[in-house]
């Protein structure tokens, strides 16, 4: 494997070529939207002619297609119709050939006839002269290609919206693949958005429906283009994803050779692989597509909820299966951010979802960005809940992302919702690797597969946000919910990187905390409930047995109400989950609660217990053994005449009353 210089030496490509020789020092484009309005309001016949060239053929072929439908003509022409949708946007520049590789991984959104054609688009496209690439590398590095490259292809070997990729080796022996930009780029996507930027306003303008910031959607989506246009830019970022996840086993991220880079030409790595849309070649070589997309959908998950950097083009030209079974990532030109609040507010969105608290659900709604602090959450709480309660079923696992956006939308159209602009690009991100994924498996659902991640970082991640999204999840009503805790357990074991130690770690330092205490006085009256249930049978054993001989009359046979041992078994449950998870060590745990035991802490908690235990054991024997002939007694919470010479009890001493759990 290739080593790549550090970081820093990125600054120093953009003066000095491999061999010392300047290189081109053109300033990298930069979107500014105020500079592109300006120059083209100067210039109103080049921004018309560019109109009347896209909506004339676009409008020709949705007239052929109206007609292949309205004459039944439709799968008679259907082969002929995507490969013209191809050629249009491929005739229409790289803004819109963006468009089509969108489409070309939605299965569930385009018929198989078009989705094959749309698929040419991810790297298959015209490419532009060998002349014009190899004068590009000379202005950017300084020296022919000759030069400067052991060995080049004679062609290009894939050709994309932006640029077309040679195969090349450095004179030190490396294999690479050298990324050459498209001429007269800048220019043609420049006055697409313009064109794009034109429409969004008019939209904003005069659609009164539309609350989302379709003009900010589109600064968004631009800035990422012109971002990609800076291949020094592409090269940071490829260094930096590799930085965040190169490290996870399964993923792979070429190296970048910086003294081969410049604005316009990009060395990187030689990465042989299958697109992870070609099954067939895949199971050829033993690998397991699905499992790839698996993989991806876990590396998605830290992109966006973990780190925040993430990749936003992951369309299957950008997606190989290496020969050794890892899922290799290219093309880092089109990447985005997102901010700490709303990484944590999308998890607890989830949370909330997996919880149908639609109330919450609503407030994640304004940190996200979605609503405004002075929207009135009730209804859209209500809605929200009449909406997706239907929807998710017995398990929301078994949507996929699709099915939740196309859910939402319903709610979004009846409320003042509006989509903030790094949200676009998320979206784009997971419906492209759902796509993908259900290209592989139709049944695959993404929300099935992250929820092991999700669970993960509830129980591992220390944020006061994701605190508080565990207890929410744990605790309703007062109620600790035993379920959601084995939930959780049954699947962060399922999480390739969970640490069980973090995460015990994690729960103690929780615990103990002053915003622990609630979970404590849980802890405290669940134990009671399992140390009793578990010792029931002995006492009633030792009233059976000596109770005749000392003069009592034997109680009747034990009343066990549903659930009696359920605290037990809970417990235990979580013990078994315990002992299954990977990295799970008796001695560390062991060690673990030495430690735990002497915490002021703990022995607080302990003198609840027993004194918990002393007085219902107290009460238990008061009622099952010195009042049991007089039940009059019992109910009015005194002793009976004649009988135990001591003080009235309260109901709840007797446990008529103050005790969560009957006695038998």
């Amino acid at each position: 494997m290739s080593v790549s210089p550090q970081p820093l030496t990125a600054a120093a490509v953009r003066e000095v070529g491999a061999n010392g020789s300047p290189r081109s020092r053109d300033r990298a484009p930069h979107y500014d939207p105020a500079t592109i309005e300006a120059y083209y309001r100067r210039r109103p016949f080049a921004a018309l002619g560019r109109a009347i060239a896209v909506l004339t053929p676009c409008l020709w072929f949705a007239l052929q297609v109206w007609l292949d439908q309205k004459f039944g003509r439709i799968k008679a022409n259907e082969s002929r119709r995507a490969q013209s949708l191809r050629e249009l946007l491929t005739t229409l520049g790289p803004a819109f050939i963006k468009i089509g590789q969108a489409l070309s991984t939605r299965p569930d959104l385009v018929s198989p006839v078009y989705l094959e054609e749309l698929t040419h688009l991810q790297d298959q496209l015209p490419p532009f002269p060998n002349e014009i690439a190899y004068r590009f590398i000379e202005e950017e590095l300084g020296a022919h290609p000759s030069a400067l490259y052991a060995e080049l292809s004679p062609s290009p070997l894939a050709a994309a919206s932006l640029g077309q990729v040679y195969k090349g080796k450095l004179k030190s022996g490396e294999t690479v693949a050298v990324k050459v930009q498209r001429p007269g780029l800048t220019a043609q996507i420049a006055l697409d958005i313009y064109l794009l930027r034109q429409i969004a306003k008019w939209a904003k303008a005069n659609i009164r429906r539309l609350r989302s910031d379709l003009v900010a959607i589109t600064d968004e989506f631009a800035a990422r283009i012109f971002e990609e246009m800076d291949y020094t830019q592409e090269g940071e970022n490829a260094e930096r994803f590799r930085d965040l996840y190169g490290h996870l086993p399964e993923i792979y991220v070429p190296s970048i050779y910086w003294e081969f880079t410049g604005r316009r030409v990009l060395t990187m790595e030689w990465i042989d692989g299958t697109k992870l849309t070609n099954l067939e070649a895949i199971a050829r070589q033993g690998i397991d597509a699905g499992h790839l997309v698996e993989v991806g959908v876990q590396c998605s998950l830290r992109q966006l909820l973990e780190h925040g950097f993430f990749h936003a083009d992951p369309h299957p030209g950008n997606l190989l299966a290496t020969p050794a079974g890892k899922l290799a990532y290219l093309d880092f030109g089109m990447m985005s951010q997102v901010k700490p609040q709303q990484r944590y507010g999308l998890i607890e969105a989830v949370v909330h979802m997996v919880n149908r608290d639609f109330s919450n659900l609503a407030k994640d709604y304004v940190k996200l960005e979605f609503l405004t602090e002075d929207t009135d959450l009730v209804p859209i709480s209500a809605a929200l809940g009449e909406v997706f309660g239907n929807a998710l079923g017995a398990s929301v696992a078994e949507l996929n992302f699709k099915s939740i956006t196309d859910q939402l939308s319903e709610v979004m159209y009846e409320y003042p919702f509006r989509v903030p602009a790094y949200y676009a690009l998320i979206i784009r991100s997971l419906v492209t690797l759902e796509g993908i994924a259900i290209g592989v498996d139709p049944d695959f659902k993404v929300l099935s597969k992250a929820y092991p991640y999700i669970a993960k970082r509830l129980l591992t991640d220390p944020s006061p946000e994701l605190r508080a999204s565990l207890q929410d999840l744990l605790f309703r009503d007062g109620q600790f919910r035993w379920n959601r805790l084995e939930n959780l357990l049954r699947n962060a074991k399922d999480s390739s990187d969970y640490d069980l130690n973090e995460g015990l770690d994690r729960a103690l330092e929780f615990l103990f905390s002053d915003r622990g205490e609630f979970i404590r006085e849980q802890i405290v009256v669940r134990l009671v409930e399992a140390i009793e249930q578990s010792g029931q049978g002995a006492v009633r054993s030792f009233v059976q047995t000596w109770g005749p001989r000392l003069g009592w009359s034997a109680p009747g046979a034990a009343r066990s109400p549903d659930g009696e041992n359920d605290a037990l078994q809970r417990l235990q449950n979580i013990w078994g989950l315990l002992q299954e998870t990977p990295g799970f060590d008796r001695m560390k745990f062991a060690q673990m609660l030495a430690k735990l035991l002497v915490r002021p802490e703990t022995q607080q908690m302990g003198q609840q217990i027993a004194g918990e235990l002393a007085q219902r054991a107290i009460a238990r024997f008061v009622r099952d053994v010195l009042l049991r002939d007089n039940p009059e007694a019992i109910a009015a919470g005194r002793p009976r005449p004649g009988g135990y010479p001591g003080r009235s009890l309260p109901p709840a001493a007797l446990g008529m009353g103050g005790s969560s759990t009957p006695w038998p």
